[in-house]
């Protein structure tokens, strides 16, 4: 019987416990950079015995065409290299193990956000009906996105490209591993899905063109960084960002299969809509999430699977008994840096603070409570 609270492998990661992290977006990064608040709210979260026993960043561009949000950090330079340093320094320094996740958000951003003031780019040139985050004097203003256009094949491998160098930027800054960020409606999802990838070349129409971009992008990650320190996040069904599939069923256990044989840490997947019910789905039934384990499984996958959304102490034990390897815990991560402690006490458990979520200083990001001196 796993317990949420012993040490477990996933890949070349070594965890001390089975509780993760799981990635949020603060948008506490000016500049995309990095800095000394941030060492500080990982390192709060990263001593295993109160904390988590793996952290997944808030997602990171790959590059400046990446970006869709403001103040959210990147990966692509030198200069950004040199700023997470000391925040995987010190998430080491409590004997923690942190991961990045690596992000291109596609069509979900505004022209604002561009190099230049570009249109935003996208596999079709189909506008998301969804929102972005702008910083207006520190406070979040929330706004429609850009239409994008259409990327032409020509420029795919060049953002492929990006992830490589992103990936060998990560581990150059200290970090464990990588996340790809497939989920949520950014740009790895909309080329999977046929509510936005429109395409008639060889990255959109079937299954399998569809699902070239993911295949091309895990493929250059794990040939820089090695499989076993590479992992994936996916979502078959959220509507989250404007993303739709027809078939999620179909698309997603393809997906599996082919994730099955890259020999990754894990592979973490959202149950759900995200951020929200557990029990959403698209198409006429629901979807079989122990058969997208069993595809994983039966193309030779051996990395952990990873499950999250909204998850309780009593969810994450009944999910560990069903097969799963580690349990991500977003929400309660922000007003509880000391979430595993708290866990093994099945609480009290301290509330967030909503509008702090996006944006500002220490408020709500580095002084929520602990429920001892140690736990500091």
């Amino acid at each position: 019987m796993k317990n949420l609270f012993e040490p477990c492998q996933a890949g070349n990661l070594h965890l001390a416990s089975r509780i993760v992290m799981a990635p949020l977006t603060r948008n506490r990064a000016p500049l995309a950079l990095a800095n000394a608040l941030m060492a500080e709210y990982y390192a709060q979260r990263a001593k295993p015995a109160t904390g988590a026993g793996l952290i997944i960043t808030e997602a990171t561009a790959i590059s400046h065409q990446g970006q869709g949000y403001a103040d959210v950090p990147g990966i692509w330079s030198s200069e950004q290299v040199a700023a997470w340093k000391p925040v995987t320094a010190a998430v080491h320094a409590q004997g923690g193990k942190i991961v990045m996740q690596l992000w291109h958000v596609g069509r979900v951003s505004h022209h604002c956000f561009q190099p230049d003031g570009a249109a935003p780019v996208a596999p079709s040139a189909l506008t998301a009906k969804t929102k972005t985050v702008q910083l207006i004097e520190g406070v979040p203003s929330f706004m429609a996105t850009s239409e994008p256009r259409a990327l032409s094949i020509d420029e795919i491998p060049g953002i492929v490209a990006d992830y490589k160098t992103a990936s060998r930027n990560a581990m150059a800054a200290g970090f464990d591993g990588v996340e790809v960020h497939a989920a949520n409606g950014y740009l790895i999802d909309q080329f999977l899905r046929s509510g936005s990838n429109h395409r008639t070349d060889s990255y959109g129409g079937s299954v399998e063109n569809r699902t070239r971009f993911l295949k091309e992008v895990m493929q250059a990650v794990c040939s820089e960084i090695g499989g076993g320190n590479s992992a994936i996040r996916i979502s078959p069904v959220t509507p989250a960002n404007d993303a739709s599939d027809d078939e999620p069923q179909t698309l997603f256990e393809h997906v599996a299969q082919f994730l099955g044989t890259l020999n990754l840490a894990y592979v973490h997947t959202v149950e759900g809509s995200t951020g929200a019910a557990r029990d959403f789905y698209q198409g006429p039934q629901p979807f079989d999430y122990a058969a997208l384990k069993a595809a994983y499984v039966g193309a030779g996958g051996t990395g952990a699977w990873m499950l999250n959304n909204a998850y309780t102490l009593e969810l994450a034990h009944q999910a560990l008994s069903n097969g799963a390897d580690l349990i991500a815990f977003g929400r309660p991560f922000i007003a509880n840096p000391d979430l595993g402690l708290r866990l093994r006490q099945n609480g009290p458990f301290n509330e967030p603070d909503r509008s702090t979520f996006y944006g500002g200083l220490e408020k709500g990001y580095t002084d929520y409570p602990f429920l001892n001196a140690s736990s500091t």
